[in-house]
């Protein structure tokens, strides 16, 4: 079964997700950028409201959009959104001379970190394969610009089936984003990552517009389906038809 993380923006928000099924309830601030950060006040209150209600219900928050060579303000931003008491903290790390030290630092941090390979024109195996090696809980692989292309634009499927691969080998999960709806349903499928995660496909209009239950559950109920169960193709078309299309 692959997971469903739900990127949502508010208490409102990350309630309705969790009452729809959502596996994982994932904070950033869309008109922030890709990987946006909520402050960290705002952190703090959604995750005391949504442990009230659901207390076993992991949760994560991104740091903000951040170069990866700006290592002591990532730092800094990584502990502080730690302190909150999330789960995990996502921190995306752009490919490039700086991302090997990036993901090192990471690694030795004081907090549950979940480094979000950022795949925009392509990723540096060497990269995967020394962060996998680093004793993270998890990787996600995902792209930063949010301008119609997806994951699966950037990095063929062998390429990412390989990667996920690796990172299970290590023992830590596996998870993939980055634009992702209705028309990659199949591929994601064929991956199995342990969790994919969403956006705009969850919205009523667009990444920054109010996230959708229905749609929420929409997307659970398709990704916690066994392969080859009957009604999943028939989940999957009605909603390319509804316009439920991509991340």
């Amino acid at each position: 079964m692959t997971a469903l993380l739900a990127s949502v923006r508010s208490n409102d928000e990350a309630l309705d997700a969790a009452r729809a099924g959502a596996d994982l309830i994932d904070l950033k601030e869309p008109n922030a950028g890709a990987l946006g950060g909520l402050s960290t006040g705002d952190i703090a209150r959604i995750v005391r409201e949504l442990r009230a209600r659901y207390p076993v219900k992991p949760i994560s928050a991104t740091i903000g959009d951040l170069p990866a060579d700006e290592l002591d303000e990532i730092t800094a931003r990584v502990i502080e959104v730690s302190d909150t008491g999330v789960d995990y903290v996502k921190v995306g790390v752009t490919p490039g001379p700086a991302a090997r030290r990036c993901v090192e630092q990471l690694a030795n941090l004081p907090a549950v970190v979940v480094p979000v390979l950022l795949c925009d024109g392509g990723m540096d195996s060497e990269l995967v394969s020394h962060a996998a090696a680093l004793g993270f809980v998890g990787l996600m692989f995902d792209t930063a610009g949010k301008d119609g292309s997806t994951l699966f634009d950037h990095v063929d499927s062998d390429s990412l089936a390989r990667w996920l691969r690796l990172t299970r080998e290590r023992g830590a999960m596996c998870g993939v984003a980055g634009s992702l709806g209705w028309a990659q349903f199949e591929q994601i499928r064929a991956l199995a990552p342990d969790v994919a995660g969403f956006r705009t496909a969850l919205c009523v209009d667009g990444r920054r517009s109010r996230l959708d239950p229905q749609r929420v559950a929409q997307w659970a109920d398709a990704l916690h389906r066994r392969s080859g169960d009957v009604g999943t193709a028939s989940i999957a078309a009605d909603a390319v038809a509804g316009g439920a299309v991509r991340v």
